[in-house]
């Protein structure tokens, strides 16, 4: 068995091994992997922190021990904060995204794959317990994202990656895809319950759960669709103002917390 840590900004994850399959996913800088099969250009992977199994170029691998692997699984790490911010090594700068994972960050370094770079700016409090109020205040970061299928970085996401890294950043993990996450949390009986924070799913004409977004105060929403954006909720779903018509059918909102 071979393990790899993602060592750029972002890598495209495929649903095949393919420069044309779709994208499904991101690897972020420091997130970590099981290779599962090797092809000629195209290796198998499986993503430790969602275990979500998809395909990336060999040219992007990046080989650690298994020892590492497991300290790195085991350890609570710490993310970027901003937008964009710059590793520095001895050789080179290395641009990396918010939601990033800082591997043994101290002392304004982190060390991976036998590599230490500084790193000078901000980041996530890896001690912190989960907090609504700095989801709301994590989720703000995206607005304006670009919506991007498979995409999980400020400069193209889509509906659970947004969801996902907002969540990653303070201390909790999620499944990759809307349907796998609207099996965690608690599930309310009525919409005047919910938090702001709180994660409303959205369903198609088949009932199958297809949206994702994250709920504030007085009505509102904030989701990725056309980009990271604000829109009224009710009991309806999803409301565009813009256009005078809903948008997504509500189905159900759960607290995680």
């Amino acid at each position: 068995m071979e393990y790899g840590v993602c060592l750029l900004s972002h890598v495209p994850c495929r649903a095949e091994g393919s420069d044309s399959s779709e994208m499904v996913t991101q690897l972020l800088f420091g997130e970590t992997y099981t290779v599962l099969e090797k092809a000629e250009k195209w290796i198998k992977i499986k993503i430790q922190h969602d275990q979500y199994e998809c395909w990336i170029c060999i040219k992007q691998l990046a080989i650690i021990s298994e020892d590492e692997f497991n300290e790195i699984d085991l350890r609570q790490q710490s993310y970027c904060t901003e937008l964009v911010q710059v590793l520095q090594s001895t050789v080179q700068m290395h641009p990396i995204v918010l939601g990033s994972t800082l591997v043994n960050y101290q002392n304004e370094e982190c060390t991976v794959a036998s590599k230490t770079y500084a790193y000078q700016g901000g980041t996530s409090d890896s001690t912190a317990k989960p907090d609504k109020e700095k989801i709301i205040e994590d989720a703000f970061m995206y607005l304006g994202a670009p919506y991007l299928w498979g995409g999980r970085s400020p400069f193209g996401i889509d509906c659970s990656g947004f969801t996902q890294i907002v969540y990653r950043l303070n201390n909790i993990n999620l499944p990759r895809d809307a349907s796998q996450q609207v099996e965690m949390g608690v599930d309310y009986s009525f919409v005047e319950e919910a938090e702001a924070g709180d994660l409303a799913f959205f369903d198609n004409e088949e009932g199958n759960i297809t949206h994702v977004g994250i709920l504030l105060n007085d009505g509102e929403i904030i989701h990725a669709s056309g980009e990271v954006r604000i829109d009224k909720l009710d009991h309806h779903g999803i409301f565009n103002e813009e256009t005078g018509k809903y948008t997504h059918k509500l189905r159900i909102i759960k607290n995680l917390l």
